[in-house]
């Protein structure tokens, strides 16, 4: 408590910007991927991390073909893989889909650090990381040692996902990550043949989070 954390840029980065949640399965991966393809097609320089070593999801998402491999730079740094002008690093490029990842915390952060810091990702506007669900030991790796312009909180509407991703707010708070916004994902489904709106998950929990966290959704 109360210790500071000296974060540093990544060279040649403008803005860095944590796409996150505590909880998995509230889609925060696809909303990265999206956004970061949303960014590209307005005419920003941008590059995608999946941070999310012991289930990265980029490279399912990215319509991965072939397999394709980092290869190393002249400058001995990582080279990222190309999908349509986006610079994307996932562990899913760097293991086999089959093989878990069976490494304690302090492993799987030391993972995360050198893919960060040992990728060449060029001149970026933006580098858009997918943080792993949780509040653990990558998340804090990530939070305290990268200097991020902000966090996107992506949520659904259900109670358990609000209170992971109050979770996921708090601790970028504590480590002086301004939250951007809330995503609420799966809000309600439209039947195609009728157009009657339900909503599996509940709704208005989160108006209530975004009074909490004086954050827009």
């Amino acid at each position: 408590a109360g210790k500071t954390f000296e974060k540093n840029p990544i060279k040649g980065t403008k803005y860095t910007i944590a796409i996150s949640s505590a909880k998995g399965g509230v889609g925060k991966s696809t909303f990265a991927s999206n956004i970061a393809l949303a960014l590209k097609r307005i005419g920003c320089k941008v590059g995608l991390l999946d941070a999310d070593i012991y289930g990265p999801s980029q490279g399912i998402l990215l319509g991965r073909t072939g397999s394709p491999k980092p290869s190393m730079g002249r400058d001995k740094g990582i080279e990222p893989v190309l999908f349509e002008g986006l610079r994307v690093m996932s562990m899913s490029y760097l293991s086999n889909d089959a093989t878990p990842m069976v490494w304690r915390g302090p492993m799987a952060s030391s993972a995360v650090q050198q893919i960060l810091t040992q990728t060449s990702w060029g001149r970026l506007d933006y580098l858009i990381i997918d943080m792993p669900p949780g509040t653990g030991d990558i998340q804090l790796t990530i939070s305290q040692q990268v200097q991020s312009a902000g966090a996107v909180i992506v949520t659904t509407p259900q109670d358990i996902a609000l209170l992971d991703a109050k979770k996921a707010a708090e601790m970028f708070r504590k480590v002086s990550i301004p939250i951007l916004g809330i995503v609420e994902n799966m809000s309600e489904h439209v039947c195609e043949k009728c157009g009657h709106k339900s909503y599996p998950f509940s709704s208005g929990g989160v108006s209530r989070l975004q009074e909490e966290l004086s954050a827009p959704v």
